[in-house]
């Protein structure tokens, strides 16, 4: 298992969004996940896959999330299936493998 460097942006968007009752808590949860899991950085392979799943949503009129396509990029980098509880981001896009939890 591993996460893509940008799910890293988005679980600490999480910590700063987090009321202060709440905000240390979600602190050690996100320390905890990356510290446990390999983060995948964003490449030059990955650069190259975003590139090309960018397009393909541009050309068939299918925009998607920006950190969406750079997770699925990842996934296809890396030779992984994504794991997400949201599987609208990932439909249809080429290659990619989506597993909904």
């Amino acid at each position: 298992m591993a996460i893509s460097a940008v799910t890293v942006v988005e679980l600490e968007v999480g910590i700063h969004l987090a009321s202060d009752g709440h905000r240390a808590d979600r602190r050690t949860a996100v320390e905890s996940i990356v510290n446990s899991v390999q983060v995948l950085s964003y490449d030059l392979d990955v650069a190259h896959r975003h590139a090309v799943l960018l397009a393909h949503t541009r050309r068939v009129g299918s925009p998607r999330g920006r950190h969406d396509l750079i997770v699925a990029a990842t996934a296809l980098a890396s030779g992984r299936t994504v794991m997400t509880a949201d599987t609208s981001g990932f439909v249809g896009l080429l290659g990619v493998l989506v597993f909904d939890r």
